[in-house]
């Protein structure tokens, strides 16, 4: 009686542990399907993120598909201009301590519609390029290559390395009295950030 009982113990640990198991994988699917709606509604798309190597250096390049929500949009056609800054941070891996970081880079694109000629300018540093539609304008507020990274002998062979990458709308180069309207608006929250490992 006793070993039948301990057989029936054993069936239901089993089914217990089953069942677990399925809530457990149901769990992270939900978690990875709220994640994945989360980016889309970020409006960013990153299309391409990798690492090249061209006369002695480590270049990174990158594309994003933006759709802007509508009170950016609108903002946007009334003359608002908008700051897309993309950001990447060159880490080592430390067992010991904190990772290194080894390179810092920044760029910033200025997007403004200009009511005169109904055409877009984009900025970048001193550099100006008109463009005919909105859509042509965020094809190059969006993407960039050949950006120098680190020259590549600064890299230890035996070391590991990642990026940090991060490409957003900068709601804090926006007028003054519009950033005090935003507040925590999820309209203006546009951006993505990936991580990408870099082969010494």
């Amino acid at each position: 009686m006793s070993a039948l009982l301990r057989v029936c113990r054993i069936q239901r640990i089993h089914r217990v542990r089953h069942a677990l198991q399925r809530g457990l994988c149901a769990l992270v699917a939900w978690v990875l399907a709220l994640s994945a709606l989360t980016a889309q509604a970020q409006g960013v798309e990153l299309l391409t993120l990798q690492a090249t190597r061209a006369e002695g250096a480590v270049n990174l390049e990158f594309s994003a598909r933006v759709a802007l929500p509508r009170a950016v949009d609108d903002a946007l056609q009334k003359g608002v201009p908008l700051y897309f800054v993309a950001e990447a941070t060159l880490l080592r891996n430390r067992w010991y301590w904190r990772d290194e970081r080894v390179a810092r880079l920044s760029r910033s694109w200025r997007l403004a519609f200009q009511p005169l000629t109904g055409a877009w300018r984009v900025s970048l540093g001193g550099l100006h390029q008109t463009y005919a539609s909105l859509d042509e304008a965020l094809g190059a507020v969006s993407r960039s290559g050949g950006w120098k990274l680190i020259d590549a002998d600064r890299l230890e062979r035996d070391g590991s390395y990642y990026v940090e990458f991060s490409y957003r709308l900068d709601s804090s180069q926006l007028p003054g009295p519009m950033q005090f309207g935003l507040g925590g608006g999820a309209d203006w929250a546009v951006g993505v950030s990936r991580t990408l490992r870099i082969d010494p």
